[in-house]
């Protein structure tokens, strides 16, 4: 029977009655896992729907938060978690979930959850309040007595994710939880992203600060867990561990364990392309004249004859928008053939220019323009590129001052990656095999060379020669993660 009236008069019951029936809710336990050994030391209890069509967890609380009933669900969701656990001393703690909207709803006081602990006779030591919390807390003062009430008589306090939308570092400050769950939008793809890597570093010095024990949620794959591993988050929760089921687990599957990494990974760096954002095609901007469409190829070469260094000049229409490029070199031996001027002199430049001419904005990254040099169109070169502004005429760039620029961009970050198979650099690499010698891990090192590389590159261009490099680390990184079994006798 439920603890609150659950219906409103009518004689038939709504759709939020009907997936609370009697039989539909039922409990499933995830483990959390303590990432030195991977023992098995807590589980969190979820709820499920039995329902035709499904009805997810997420769709049954939103049901009931619309409904005015949040509550009621929560406390009977956390009933049913409760009964199924079994708290036995291998189980570890139960991990419960309980929102901060309901904590503050008066119908629900910590008394009521208290007293499901005692009506199931549960040492609340054994239990850890999972505080989520979709909508932000506004009046944190409301959430914190009914928390210090339920602490009191040994309950333990986790913020759940953290790192998702909202967030917030007050609650941590005030209620000083015991745990902190890293959200899996931070957690997932980890091993690949320098930017997520940089935010759970930061976070991990709050938590030692504030003497918190991170939990990794949403580990979903080896990569991500032998990072998170690696970096010392003391427990992890997600697939790559273990899934949802009906029971708890004593301890991970033993082919799991065989499985699991015990690898020291390089961690992500940052993306030598993401530092080139903060170089922008405006600095390659050479002040140079423009023809209108009605101007003439004499004053297309009186424009060039003044101007003696210019490789090139845009053609713009009326409001200023560029139409087409006049290579100089290409112009300047069509006009000087016999009877060139008399023939062409008077007539629009419009005839001699290219109709497709690379344009770019003033703000565009130079990073972004590395799809260029890969083309097969290398008309930048000769002919540079356009610049624009708001979609207007705004100056010209040359092909050999892009290629300086990104040049200089690729060596200076190939000290950490390579920007176009973001490969480990010198500096990462130096790094990791520091952390592997501090940490006392047994390692071995490996050197590969290319032979005849650089005829490749000189017959197939350079960035080809990186696609080339990026397969071989393919292959190499491959075979080196094949599981290995030592050999009999």
């Amino acid at each position: 029977m439920s603890a609150f009236p659950s219906g409103d008069g009518s004689a038939l019951p709504s759709r939020l009655d009907r997936l609370l029936a009697p039989g539909r809710l039922y409990p499933v336990y995830q483990p959390m896992v303590r990432l030195a050994d991977f023992a098995v030391t807590a589980h969190e209890g979820l709820i499920r729907v039995d329902s035709d069509p499904p009805v997810s967890p997420l769709d049954l609380f939103d049901l009931a938060r619309t409904e005015g009933r949040l509550a009621e669900v929560e406390l009977l969701a956390a009933r049913r978690v409760l009964r199924g656990f079994g708290f036995a001393p291998a189980h570890g703690r139960l991990m419960l979930n309980l929102s901060a909207t309901a904590l503050m709803d008066p119908a629900l006081s910590a008394d009521r959850v208290l007293d499901l602990f005692r009506s199931a006779g549960i040492d609340p030591a054994r239990v850890v309040l999972e505080l989520s919390e979709r909508d932000v807390v506004a009046d944190i003062a409301a959430l914190i007595d009914p928390v210090r009430q339920l602490r009191a008589f040994g309950a333990h306090l986790a913020l759940d994710d953290f790192g998702s939308g909202h967030s917030n570092f007050s609650l941590w400050q005030v209620l000083g939880p015991e745990y902190v769950k890293l959200d899996r939008s931070i957690i997932h793809g980890m091993a690949t992203s320098s930017r997520q890597l940089a935010i759970v570093r930061a976070l991990m010095q709050v938590a030692d600060e504030f003497g918190t024990d991170l939990i990794a949620e949403g580990i979903e794959d080896d990569d991500d867990l032998a990072l998170v591993r690696d970096l010392g988050i003391p427990c992890g929760q997600g697939y790559a561990l273990a899934r949802p089921a009906r029971a708890p687990l004593v301890a991970l599957p033993e082919e799991r364990h065989r499985n699991l990494p015990r690898r020291f990974p390089v961690p992500p760096t940052r993306s030598p392309i993401i530092g080139a954002r903060e170089v922008v095609v405006d600095l390659l901007c050479i002040d140079a004249p423009a023809l209108a469409t009605d101007s003439s190829n004499l004053e297309a070469a009186e424009c060039f004859r003044q101007n003696e260094r210019l490789h090139a000049l845009a053609v713009v229409d009326p409001t200023g928008v560029p139409v087409g490029l006049i290579n100089r070199r290409v112009f300047m031996e069509r006009i000087a053939q016999p009877f060139a001027r008399e023939i062409f002199g008077r007539k629009p430049c419009t005839e001699f220019m290219h109709t497709e001419p690379l344009c770019c904005e003033a703000g565009t990254p130079i990073g972004a323009l590395l799809d260029v040099l890969r083309g097969e169109d290398q008309r930048y070169l000769t002919d540079g590129f356009v610049i624009t502004r708001q979609g207007r005429y705004q100056g010209l760039g040359t092909g050999e001052a892009l290629v300086r620029r990104i040049s200089e961009l690729r060596v200076e970050a190939a000290r950490y990656a390579n920007p176009l198979t973001l490969l480990p650099g010198n500096i990462p690499i130096t790094q990791h095999l520091e952390h592997l010698i501090e940490n006392g891990a047994g390692f071995v090192v490996a050197y590969a060379d290319l032979n005849h590389f650089k005829p490749f590159n000189d017959q197939y261009g350079y960035f080809r020669g990186d696609v080339m490099i990026q397969r071989l680390a393919d292959t190499l990184r491959a075979a080196a993660s094949r599981p290995r079994t030592a050999r009999a006798g």
